[in-house]
This record gives C-alpha cells, sequence and structure tokens, in this order.
C-alpha cells in the first residue's frame, strides 16, 4: 500500500503546473544538474549519480556524519596486518538486500571480483571504473558467513577511505546475475532507500526500505529530478516544485539565503576545478605554452565575478580541504597577461587555435558555460584562437574520459575525492591513460610524479606521505598539464520545512535522517 499511495503522490506532482506545484509531505523531491549515467556502483563515476547511490548501497566502511573519518557499516570490526597487506572483516548479521537475499561474505567477494578478476562471469564494470581505487587487491577470500578478508599485493594507506566511497558500494549478486548489463537501471542494495524506477530525463524514484537494519529512513519516498538548466531549477525551487537544489548557481546564493522560506547550506570540500590541456597534440605539448595559459585566465574574477566568492582559486591538484597534505607554498598562477604573451614569444609556436570542449553541467562544474566563455576571452586576448564546443554531461563525458587526442586541446573537469590520491593517481600518472583505463586524458607523462605517487599510497608513515602530495603538487603546478581554477565550497538549498539535511565533505547526500516539517 505504501508504494501505491507513494506513487499516486508522486503522479499528482508531476502533473502540477510549475506555479502551483507543491511537494507532498511523505515525498522529498531533489532537483538534480542531469541525468544520471548509471546507478550501479562499480560503474558511476560522477557525483551526480553517487548522489542517488549512496542512499541505495552501502559499503563496509562509511564516512562519519560531517567528516572523512571511517566508521563501520556493513562491517561492525576490522583488523589489519602488521605488514599492511591483510584486511580481515567482520560483517554485520541479519542484513538483507532490498530484494530479501541475505547480505554475507559471498556477496562482498562477488563485488569486488567482478571489478577486479578477469574470469569473473559478470566481470567489466565499464571502460572507466573507479576500480582503479582497489586495484591492489590480490585476493577477496570468504573465512566464513560473516568474515572477509582481503589480501594486497603492497601497503596501500587509501584502502580504507577508498573502502567508504561509493565504489566500495556492496551489489546483490542475484540482481547483477539477473538484470545483467542491465543492472544499473535497476540497482539493488542494502541502504536505507530501496530503487522502485527511473524515468530517462523525468525522475529516478526511490522508496524507504522498510526493513533496513539500522534507523528507518524519515521519509517515505525520494524523487531525483535532473533539471538540467539552472534557472529551471531556481524557478522550480522558488514555484515549490522541489525540496533540494544542489549546486546553487552563484547569482541566486545571495537572494535565497535572505528569503525565510529557504535554507542556504554550504560547506569547504575537497574539489578541484580546471581545464585539462591535451598534451598530446597540438599547441598545449609544449610547457610554455601551457603556463602562459595558465597566467592569461583571471582566475580571481573567474571566483569573485563569475562565482560570486563561492570558490577560492587554486593553486594545483591537492585541494587545500586535505590541510594535511596541501602545500601551501605552491602560489596560484597570477593573472599576468603580459608575461603570458612573452612565454608564448619564447615558445616559438606559431598556430595557437584551440578546441575547448565545454559542458552545460555536470558534477561540481561550477557555471560551466560562463566559466568557459571568460575562459576563452582570456585565453584571445594574449593570442590565442578557441573555439567552444558545448554538450550535455554525459556527451561530454563520453568525448573526454576516453582523452582528448584527435578531438580537442581543451576540456573543463571537476573531482571531488576523498584521499589527496585518488585525483593525481587517476588523471596524473603515465599508467593512468585513457587506453591504461585511467582519467589522464591529457597525456600528462612525468617519471618523478609517477615515482612519488607510487611512493605515497605505500607508505604507512602520514608525514612521509604529505610531503611526497606537496611535491608532487609543486612539480604538476609547474609542469602546468591544466589550468588551474577554482575550488569550490560546495552548497545547496532547501525549503524551510526540510528538517536534519546536511551537506557531507565527500559531497554526497545523505538523505536517511532528513524529514519535512
Amino acid at each position: 500500500m505504501k508504494k501505491l499511495l507513494a506513487g499516486a503522490a508522486i503522479a499528482v506532482l508531476m502533473a502540477a503546473s510549475p506555479a502551483l506545484a507543491q511537494t507532498p509531505p511523505n515525498v522529498l523531491v531533489v532537483g538534480q544538474i542531469a541525468e544520471p549515467q548509471s546507478l550501479d556502483p562499480q560503474v558511476s563515476t560522477a557525483a551526480n549519480d553517487f548522489r542517488i547511490t549512496t542512499n541505495i548501497f552501502e559499503g563496509l566502511v562509511r564516512f562519519a556524519e560531517g567528516t572523512l573519518e571511517v566508521e563501520p557499516a556493513l562491517a561492525t570490526a576490522w583488523e589489519i596486518s602488521d605488514d599492511g597487506l591483510v584486511y580481515t572483516f567482520t560483517l554485520r548479521e541479519g542484513v538483507s538486500f532490498h530484494d530479501g537475499t541475505p547480505f554475507n561474505a559471498e556477496a562482498v567477494k562477488f563485488t569486488f571480483d567482478r571489478m577486479l578478476d578477469e574470469s569473473h562471469p559478470f566481470y567489466g564494470t565499464g571502460p572507466f571504473p573507479l576500480s582503479f581505487n582497489f586495484a591492489d587487491i590480490t585476493e577477496t577470500a570468504v573465512l566464513d558467513e560473516h568474515t572477509v578478508q582481503f589480501t594486497l599485493g603492497q601497503p596501500f594507506a587509501p584502502f580504507l577511505t577508498n573502502l567508504a566511497t561509493n565504489t566500495g558500494g556492496i551489489v546483490s549478486p542475484a540482481a547483477v546475475e539477473q538484470f545483467g548489463d542491465d543492472f544499473g537501471r535497476n540497482p539493488v542494495g542494502t541502504g536505507p532507500f530501496q530503487f522502485e524506477e527511473w524515468q530517462s530525463n523525468t525522475r529516478v524514484v526511490v522508496s524507504r526500505n522498510d526493513a533496513y537494519w539500522g534507523d528507518a529512513a524519515g521519509m517515505e519516498t525520494v524523487v531525483f529530478r535532473p533539471v538540467t538548466d539552472a534557472n529551471t531549477r531556481v524557478a522550480e525551487m522558488l514555484s515549490g516544485g522541489i525540496d533540494i537544489m544542489v549546486e546553487v548557481p552563484p547569482d541566486n546564493v545571495a537572494m535565497l539565503a535572505d528569503d525565510p522560506m529557504f535554507t542556504v547550506y554550504d560547506a569547504v570540500g575537497p574539489h578541484v576545478w580546471y581545464v585539462m590541456l591535451n598534451m598530446k597534440e597540438g599547441p598545449f605539448t609544449d610547457q610554455l605554452v601551457r603556463q602562459a595559459a595558465n597566467f592569461a585566465v583571471n582566475k580571481e574574477t573567474l571566483v569573485n565575478d563569475v562565482l560570486q566568492g563561492t570558490a577560492d582559486v587554486s593553486a594545483g591538484p591537492i585541494p587545500p580541504a586535505f590541510n594535511w597534505a596541501f602545500n601551501d607554498a605552491v602560489e596560484p598562477y597570477p593573472y599576468d597577461p603580459d608575461r603570458a604573451r612573452q612565454l608564448l614569444e619564447e615558445s616559438g609556436v606559431e598556430d595557437l587555435s584551440v578546441t575547448f570542449y565545454v559542458t552545460e553541467g555536470g558534477s561540481g562544474m561550477l557555471d560551466p558555460i560562463p566559466m568557459g566563455t571568460a575562459i576563452q576571452a582570456d585565453l584571445q586576448a594574449v593570442g590565442f584562437d578557441v573555439t567552444i564546443e558545448t554538450y550535455e554531461w554525459n556527451t561530454f563525458l563520453s568525448n573526454v574520459n576516453p582523452g582528448l587526442e584527435g578531438k580537442a586541446d581543451m576540456a573543463e573537469m571537476a573531482w571531488m575525492t576523498t584521499d589527496p590520491d585518488t585525483l593525481p593517481f587517476l588523471t596524473l600518472r603515465t599508467a593512468a591513460w585513457p587506453e591504461e583505463g585511467g582519467f589522464n586524458s591529457s597525456y600528462y607523462s612525468n617519471i618523478d610524479v609517477d615515482e612519488m605517487l607510487d611512493q605515497a599510497r605505500m607508505s604507512t608513515d602520514p608525514e612521509e606521505r604529505a610531503a611526497l602530495y606537496r611535491d608532487v603538487q609543486a612539480v604538476v603546478h609547474d609542469d602546468a598539464p591544466w589550468i588551474f581554477v577554482a575550488n569550490w565550497k560546495q552548497n545547496a538549498v532547501s525549503t524551510a520545512n526540510v528538517q536534519g539535511f546536511e551537506l557531507q565533505p565527500d559531497f554526497n547526500l545523505r538523505l536517511a535522517g532528513v524529514t519535512k516539517e
């Protein structure tokens, strides 16, 4: 009966005109920035998708509310061997997947073998899976029904942190076997909400999991609506068509904050917004040209005028939210168009015609079209000839992730991460070039950076890790494979009757504790 009532409420909601729409009291409507690509946690790579999957799936561990500190989730305890190679987890008993099948050690092994074992019948979670995060696992062993053990090939400092990310979510083996490649459209986990429906470009609906092992979710139903146009998203917020809106356009933050009908949230998180530069072909193969591009772009104007102070200027690939690993001695490239012109002249590169991929909107992309247009103008002012090509988010990713070679010279990108290892490891190592399955779409390669990153993820000494990441930031800043632009202060807005909502440092939306008055 519950689902029938929820479905009726959603039908009324979706049929109402925007000017008259009011969300039902038992339904929470979230305005997302784009259509999800997949709801399979091992396939998804975008925060937009993770904001949904984090409510459906759980990992062995999770981040404690409001922090990046690891706490128990589907595992109640764990032990780490003295050499850092063996992790043994005791699993929570009495937990079931949404399809009624039991959560146990076999399900954990199935999940990780599916990502890592090429002989697994369901191996292959997409061309760019974040299974990179678990590449050091050499074996996942079932010790008994409620005990699972991971053996690593080498010590890996971020292992527990990576288990807490969405990619570590445990999937129902029975559901994967039933749906196969369509599992991403029919996700089954153990979380506080269970999947109900996905109508493309319209909504994803989840309902409260009444058999959840923890505290029951406060809302009966959550509807995630893709509203790609920022102005439309704001209009829906103002008219009562949505309860929570993520990634509030900078121009509207102050207006909504001053209105007692709404609550605005902001929080600093580990975010980097940058423009990747094609180092395999074209003018950006020259370091002087890449540095010139960094000097040419007025980042202060971008963060203060375009983004209305909702971000800070970035100095490199390690965001300052990781204060223990951040190199504050590395200064952002200053705005110096004369220096940019001088470097371009010194480079001797004559053809400065470049194609710039810009997205209409996507995870953490921060007003991408106005930002792209402003960057284009700054680059053209020093001698570049910049052509912008604009794409919808998922099309944009399908063009960029396989690499820029043969397609574009520049592309916007943003990452939200939970460890200083993640972004440089997936986007700056030589072994992370797209043909190797990574996200180094710029084709950046520096042997020293490769060695430092490998050493940092193996080190169990926090001070040594921090020093290595600070060195990585300094070297990458000088090599300039990207235009380093901004570190976002994430934001969201809700109607005033929404209670229990908080932004999380990992940029997920944890909605189990949310209610409406």
